[in-house]
């Protein structure tokens, strides 16, 4: 059955998401536009995943755990899990692995964390958008030993991407799976490829909804498929 989707949206968590990024907001909104399963993937931390959660489970919208990684060649990777509690615990080793240079809220924006209720319920000290100590090899390592799935994010990006920063997929990565940020774009991909908002503001969910075949409305199911070979002739 397919399924729409939208795995790369960011709340107000991520120093670069509007303040209007909050839970409440970002369910609603993509109940609203008919979404069957989202991820809400903020810079290397997965703090407003539980918040998140507690409020898709009452619009029966489905949620897969997710952090937008970023290596330390500035490649930023979609990592997706299975279980929150895997997202968590790998959002807290990144932890340790980003530099020691505090966030400032003046230059870079907040770094809110939220309950279920939008109600800011502390922030997070260190730079979510920096870099970490991690080369991407050692940054899949991390996910894997998380069970997640790691997905090069917005490939056809001219920054931030591992074609913009590597200039090639490292075919011993082994990844099954790319982003992409315009569906028209010309990469060249063997395995599955899903294109995501990668949304900063509301307004920018209001995309064409994308549709994902799978078995069951599950994260699991996302991981999966999203893992094994692409079948001949799907997207």
């Amino acid at each position: 059955m397919n399924y729409s989707y939208d795995l790369h949206i960011h709340s107000c968590l991520s120093p670069c998401g509007d303040m209007d990024m909050t839970p409440n907001n970002i369910v609603n909104m993509a109940s609203l536009l008919g979404l069957d399963l989202i991820a809400v993937s903020d810079h290397n931390s997965a703090l407003n995943l539980p918040a998140v959660f507690s409020v898709a489970e009452e619009a029966g919208l489905t949620v897969v755990p997710a952090i937008e990684a970023n290596s330390a060649e500035e490649v930023h990777v979609l990592c997706l899990f299975e279980k929150l509690e895997d997202a968590l615990a790998c959002s807290d080793e990144f932890y340790d692995h980003l530099p020691p240079i505090l966030n400032r809220p003046d230059i870079f924006g907040e770094q809110v964390i939220m309950d279920r209720n939008d109600q800011p319920a502390g922030t997070v000290d260190k730079l979510l958008i920096n870099a970490l100590d991690l080369g991407l090899e050692a940054l899949l390592t991390v996910v894997k030993k998380h069970h997640g799935l790691a997905i090069p994010a917005h490939v056809d990006k001219s920054a931030y991407s591992i074609l913009a920063n590597l200039g090639y997929i490292p075919p011993e990565y082994g990844f099954s799976c790319v982003e992409v940020k315009n569906p028209e774009a010309d990469v060249a991909f063997s395995g599955h490829k899903i294109t995501d908002s990668d949304a900063h503001y509301l307004q920018d969910l209001a995309e064409p909804v994308r549709f994902l075949e799978l078995p069951e409305k599950s994260a699991k199911a996302v991981l999966e498929t999203l893992r094994h070979p692409k079948r001949q002739g799907t997207d």
